[in-house]
C-alpha cells in the first residue's frame, strides 16, 4: 500500500489507540455514553473503509462528472451512515478501570438514591420511574463494565440521568484503584499507536514524492 493511503487507513486508528491506552492508564474510573464510544470506534475505522471497499467499490463514472469532489460526497455518505447508526443504537454505558466487584455496589446505591422502586434480577435492573431497563456486562481483561438496554422501550432521558449520576458517584469514590492488568493493557495501547505513528512518518518521511503522487492517484487528478 502507498504511504498516503496507508496514513489514511492507519493514521486514525492509531490516535484510537493512544487515547484508548490513556483511557487505561488514568487512576479513576471513566464513564462514557455508548453513542460516544461508537462514534469513537467510527472515526477510528474511517480510513480503512475509504481506502478499503469504498474505494474498490467507487464508480469512476462519478469520478468523470464529479472530479476530485467525489470523496467528498464519499466521505458525507459515510458520515450519514455512521450517524445513522447511532440514531438506531439501544441505549448504553461504558465504565473504563473497574470491576465487577467495585462496581455493583456503586451502581446499587445510586439505582436506589434514582429510583426507590428499582428492582434487580441477577446481572439486570428495572428502573420504573426512569423508564430503564438495564444489564450489567464485563470484559475481565479490561477491566470495563457494560450497561446495556435491555427492550426497546427505553428513556433516554433517564439514560441521562443515570449517566451523570454514576460519574458523581464514581468520582467521589476515593477507594477506586487499578490492577498491574490494566496497565499492562494501556501500555500496550499505547505502545501499538505508538508504533503505527512511528511507521507512518517513516513511510512519509522516506518517500515524500511518492506520497504526492499517491494523493494524485487517490484524487484521480492523475492517471
Amino acid at each position: 500500500m502507498d504511504p498516503f493511503r496507508l496514513c489514511v487507513a492507519l493514521g486514525p486508528l492509531a490516535v484510537y489507540c493512544l487515547l484508548l491506552g490513556g483511557v487505561h492508564l488514568t487512576r479513576r474510573p471513566l464513564v462514557v455514553s455508548g453513542l460516544r464510544d461508537m462514534a469513537a470506534l467510527g472515526v477510528a475505522v474511517a480510513g480503512l473503509i475509504l481506502v478499503g471497499p469504498v474505494e474498490m467499490l467507487l464508480p469512476y463514472a462519478s469520478v468523470a462528472i464529479f472530479g476530485p469532489s467525489v470523496w467528498l460526497f464519499l466521505i458525507t455518505l459515510y458520515v450519514l451512515g455512521l450517524i445513522l447508526v447511532l440514531l438506531m443504537m439501544r441505549p448504553r454505558l461504558v465504565v473504563y478501570n473497574i470491576t465487577m466487584e467495585q462496581f455493583r455496589p456503586i451502581l446499587a446505591e445510586v439505582v436506589q438514591q434514582l429510583d426507590q422502586e428499582a428492582r434487580w434480577a441477577g446481572d439486570g435492573v428495572f428502573l420504573p420511574s426512569l423508564g430503564v431497563q438495564l444489564y450489567l456486562e464485563t470484559i475481565p481483561i479490561l477491566r470495563n463494565i457494560c450497561l446495556e438496554a435491555l427492550g426497546h422501550k427505553q428513556n433516554f432521558l433517564g439514560w441521562r440521568r443515570l449517566e451523570q449520576a454514576l460519574r458523581s458517584a464514581l468520582a467521589e469514590n476515593e477507594n477506586l484503584t487499578q490492577t498491574p492488568r490494566v496497565w499492562k493493557v494501556g501500555l500496550a495501547l499505547l505502545a501499538v499507536g505508538a508504533c503505527l505513528l512511528l511507521l507512518l512518518f517513516i513511510r512519509v518521511a522516506s518517500d515524500p514524492q511518492a506520497v504526492a503522487q499517491s494523493v494524485l492517484e487517490l484524487l484521480h487528478l492523475q492517471h
